[in-house]
């Protein structure tokens, strides 16, 4: 089910959004949903999407948190950047795995209405691979939060991010809502985008 309100207005940066148009770029965002939630970007095909994410995170004023591996956040200086541009360190080996982490971690702020939105890339990679990981699917439902569907269309130069759902459960029927929005997205390397589909 698409949801058409956004309750929650942020005030972002005037300079990210006046880098973006200096780099010929704009961003799409009216506002979010709800407080909590997770954000899946697409297509994740060069490593130019990393700063043109950043740029429309602070841009919009989200201060939107991703996935890291731990490791990476016990070095010193990458360990304080990490966590400057929203990293959140997850043990890939603990007994409830990262969905599990991520979901509780969700839940948990949705019940004490802590700000929290998770961005994840569900390629999990810039290289081709022929379906999604399913992870964002697993955490969205279990937390029970809206799904934001972003995109980049390095043909029209946008980066959007004004699009969300609450997902039913019935993984056939969601995936075909998501393929069907996100199908307008246009990676800087299209050849390298998975197909939107997970993982059997």
């Amino acid at each position: 089910m698409v949801l058409t309100e956004r309750p929650v207005q942020l005030n972002g940066s005037a300079l990210a959004r006046g880098l973006l148009r200096l780099a010929g770029w704009r961003m799409q965002f009216t506002g979010l949903p709800a407080r909590q939630g997770v954000v899946i970007v697409y297509p994740h095909t060069s490593n130019w999407d990393f700063p043109l994410g950043m740029l429309t995170k602070w841009g919009a004023g989200v201060p939107i948190t991703f996935w890291g591996k731990d490791r990476l956040f016990k070095l010193p200086l990458v360990g304080r950047w990490m966590r400057w541009v929203g990293g959140v360190p997850v043990d890939r080996h603990a007994p409830r795995g990262v969905v599990g982490q991520m979901g509780e971690a969700l839940k948990a702020a949705r019940l004490n209405d802590r700000f929290m939105w998770l961005a994840l890339s569900p390629e999990g990679t810039r290289r081709y691979h022929d379906a999604w990981r399913s992870g964002f699917y697993h955490v969205t439902l279990a937390a029970g939060v809206p799904l934001g569907l972003a995109y980049f269309d390095y043909a029209k130069r946008v980066v959007s991010v004004d699009h969300f759902i609450t997902l039913s459960g019935q993984v056939d029927a969601d995936m075909a809502e998501i393929a069907a929005y996100l199908a307008r997205g246009v990676g800087k390397r299209p050849e390298q985008a998975a197909p939107i589909r997970i993982k059997p």
